[in-house]
């Protein structure tokens, strides 16, 4: 028993208070593989879909429009009806639509309730970790009220103060997959994995990112098989820089070969269909690539 940073206690029912789901928190093995939304697709919906000044301005934006107590509710469930509306009955949730800085108990139980209302589940937290103890700590406190098994992103905990991220992941139950920008290579992924924790380090494989550094992405789910938790799916229009995501088929990475790589080496987790747009609403985009997805998840191995 305990407080987090902002005072909130402790206690074997959870995090703040906040009653655990009933659902494990550990990565879903059931042996099939799902499909899920990234929330951070709408990265630019707040700003209009006119996002001139790259990430870091939609990032602002969002959390600042999901921030207030008072219009958070609706705000979130309007978020939330979009990902029913296409199809989708699990998330990868952008820590920017419910930010461990300032998410309060209010703020995480009306989550949890409008989540609960349309059955989506929350497969992973996906975002930065912070570069702190107290807001790893934060983080984790989301993850495990919402049921989340998976933090995908980034920190430089890893580097700084890995026993205590390792420790601190194992009390949540929880797994980090180190997502793969800006590093260039798997080798340089394994390096930061290590001897993966016991199983609490890995890596959540951006195919998008493998496309735009120019290395293929099948050959590096082959290289990082053992250590893959999640995969975020996403094809961009050319190697290189700016990072342009684009509908699947439409840009240089190889999507297909992805995915019958993860079913070669028996993956069996979420894959995450994701599109982020700077300049209009991927909705339909989205649409096309989970029924895309979906049909080769539905034919036999090759």
């Amino acid at each position: 028993m305990g407080t987090d940073r902002g005072g909130v206690r402790i206690d074997d029912r959870g995090v703040g208070g906040v009653t655990r789901p009933a659902q494990t928190t550990r990565i879903d093995r059931s042996g099939v593989i799902r499909i899920s939304f990234m929330t951070a697709n709408f990265v630019s919906r707040e700003l209009g879909y006119e996002m001139s000044g790259g990430w870091g301005q939609g990032d602002h934006a969002t959390r600042e429009w999901f921030r207030p107590t008072g219009t958070f509710r609706g705000r979130f469930e309007a978020l939330l009806d979009e990902m029913v509306r296409l199809g989708f009955e699990a998330i990868d949730l952008w820590n920017a639509h419910l930010d461990p800085g300032w998410a309060t108990d209010a703020h995480i139980t009306q989550a949890r309730d409008a989540l609960h209302a349309r059955g989506l589940r929350v497969a992973s937290l996906a975002g930065g970790l912070g570069d702190s103890r107290q807001r790893l700590e934060a983080t984790c406190r989301v993850a495990v009220a919402l049921g989340a098994g998976v933090l995908a992103g980034g920190t430089p905990l890893l580097a700084d103060d890995r026993a205590f991220l390792v420790r601190t992941l194992e009390r949540h139950e929880l797994v980090f997959g180190i997502e793969n920008h800006p590093e260039r290579t798997p080798a340089e992924m394994l390096a930061q994995i290590g001897d993966g924790a016991g199983g609490t380090i890995g890596t959540t494989v951006d195919t998008g990112w493998y496309g735009t550094q120019d290395y293929d992405a099948a050959r590096a789910i082959d290289e990082l098989a053992p250590h893959v938790v999640s995969v975020h799916l996403k094809d961009v229009r050319h190697a290189g820089m700016p990072h342009e995501a684009c509908r699947y088929g439409q840009g240089i990475v190889a999507l297909r070969p992805c995915v019958e790589a993860l079913r070669r080496n028996g993956y069996t987790g979420m894959i995450s269909v994701e599109h982020e747009p700077e300049n209009f609403d991927p909705s339909e985009d989205v649409r096309a690539n989970c029924e895309m997805l979906g049909a080769w998840l539905a034919d036999p191995p090759r």
